[in-house]
């Protein structure tokens, strides 16, 4: 009998696994996350973006789309494997279960790393050589020396944005260069390490993930942020002024959600000239991406077909105009690169025929969201309109927790999800996964949070909010045997389960 081709996934980024250290990291609670994920049929893990956050600590606001996020090296593998002395852990102070306090979280994990860079420097050989041919491969040496050389200079400039620096470095005169270089030779060298960590413990991971039978589905956000590293260096890619600022910048327009539309901030692509650079930057992008995931999600995808460009200064997005995206020739320069990648679409919003258009001509499934089910009579999201080509989920990173979200359900909305459920709506969570799974859409993913039949309070993000978003974490308890159980039934029951461990 053909294997099946049916899969169930959860969607659990790694800051939200247990730890004592106060942040999910890559360590041994990944390990029995996917031992758990294993005996629960599950075959996917989707995550949020893996960089280094900004000051929000949103994974969609990074400060480099190539480097990975040293918070999540994990300080147990750094003893096992030596790069820590015995004993450093002892006397790890006491952080808060289910949330990242990030204000006492950064510093700490700083200095573990920090320790760790100075015990790894004192071993010599074999350490160094490793450290050395990392930053030296192809495919990592101009995006790491652009990334360490960036953050050396934002933390010397304590934090502020690279259009605030010294002019001729934040224009990236050569000489101010070298010189920077050579003053800050120790930091680079530490943040060149910190990434060295990082790839090695996340390659682990998804070894671990893979013979298990479990495939990592990964994410690409459109845009970067103004204050990152990518901008800075490449400038030219960008709709900046001569002091780096957006000339231009994303978002979405007004909508029945928001009067005012989404200003997001981002500088928007010059895509004429990415085009006549061949798209190389974004190729890069999708290598390194498809290196660390087997399959990436591309975030805001109506944005590739035509995307909402508001002006600099701007209050809000009411006055943007839509402005065409590169189309399909962004993705023949992908392929021809990178040969047929494995690629998800967000294309969540309202769709036009030119963005269905692209889809169909990619064949790319893309994303029905339950929660979004039940506002109208017949929603496109309700599973009799699926399609076999297509990801189907509970809610996304940025809705409320299913749980939450029946809560505040209107009494109509409440009505049309019982009537087309069956269901008295007792358990809302599990109401909703039983139908993801049972849908025609080949791939089911669902939020732990829904997993665990949380409320409100496990809620991961809420768009607009600047703080208190990205900090959930799950109980130490959290993957129980008869949870894992559970699921595996329901898998099984509509020919998704993976065999187990």
């Amino acid at each position: 009998m053909a294997r099946s081709t049916r899969q169930a996934g959860v969607l659990l980024h790694p800051t939200s696994l247990p730890s004592r250290f106060g942040v999910g990291d890559l360590g041994p609670a990944a390990d029995a996350f996917l031992d758990w994920a294993s005996n629960a049929g599950l075959r996917l893990w989707q995550i949020l973006p893996l960089g280094p956050t900004g000051p929000h600590h949103s994974p969609y606001d990074g400060l480099s789309a190539f480097a990975g996020d040293p918070l999540l090296v994990s300080p147990e593998w750094l003893v096992e494997e030596g790069l820590l002395p015995t004993g450093a852990l002892d006397g790890v102070p006491e952080f808060p279960e289910g949330r990242v306090d990030w204000e006492r979280v950064v510093p700490f994990r700083r200095r573990l790393l920090e320790d760790s860079y100075r015990h790894a420097r004192s071993l010599g050989e074999p350490i160094t050589g490793e450290i050395a041919r990392f930053a030296e491969a192809s495919g990592n040496a101009t995006w790491l020396s652009d990334w360490a050389l960036f953050v050396a200079l934002r933390e010397k400039h304590e934090g502020r944005p690279w259009m605030e620096w010294d002019p001729r470095l934040a224009g990236r005169e050569e000489r101010a260069l070298a010189a920077a270089r050579t003053e800050l030779a120790d930091s680079i060298a530490f943040h060149t390490y910190a990434q060295f960590l990082f790839f090695r413990q996340w390659q682990r991971v998804k070894r671990t993930a893979n013979a298990r039978g479990i495939l990592v589905l990964g994410d690409v956000p459109i845009y970067v942020a103004g204050d990152s590293a990518d901008v800075w260096a490449h400038r030219r890619l960008f709709a900046l002024d001569a002091d780096g600022r957006p000339t231009a910048m994303a978002g979405v327009p007004p909508d029945d959600f928001s009067a005012d539309g989404q200003l997001w901030g981002h500088p928007v692509y010059r895509w004429d000239v990415l085009a006549a650079e061949g798209y190389d930057w974004w190729i890069e992008r999708i290598r390194l991406n498809l290196q660390l995931a087997d399959a990436v999600r591309l975030d805001h995808f109506r944005g590739f077909s035509a995307y909402w460009e508001v002006p600099a200064g701007a209050a809000t997005a009411r006055d943007g105009r839509w402005v065409n995206g590169p189309g399909v020739m962004l993705f023949t320069a992908i392929q021809h690169a990178l040969g047929d990648v494995a690629l998800v679409a967000e294309d969540l919003g309202v769709l036009t025929d030119e963005v269905r258009h692209l889809l169909e001509v990619l064949r790319l499934p893309g994303m029905k969201v339950l929660q979004f089910a039940f506002g109208e009579t017949d929603s496109e999201h309700l599973p009799h309109h699926h399609v076999p080509n297509g990801v189907v989920y509970t809610g996304t990173h940025d809705n409320d927790t299913t749980r939450g979200w029946f809560a505040a359900l209107d009494d109509g909305a409440r009505a049309r999800f019982c009537d087309y459920l069956g269901t008295a709506g007792e358990d809302a969570a599990w109401d909703l996964i039983r139908a993801a799974f049972a849908s025609v859409a080949e791939r089911a993913i669902v939020p732990m949070q829904d997993v665990l039949g949380l409320g409100t309070e496990g809620r991961m993000n809420v768009p607009g909010r600047a703080g208190q978003n990205w900090d959930w974490r799950a109980a130490k308890d959290a993957f129980s045997p008869e949870r894992a159980a559970r699921l595996r039934r329901l898998a099984t029951l509509t020919g998704r389960a993976g065999a187990p461990r």
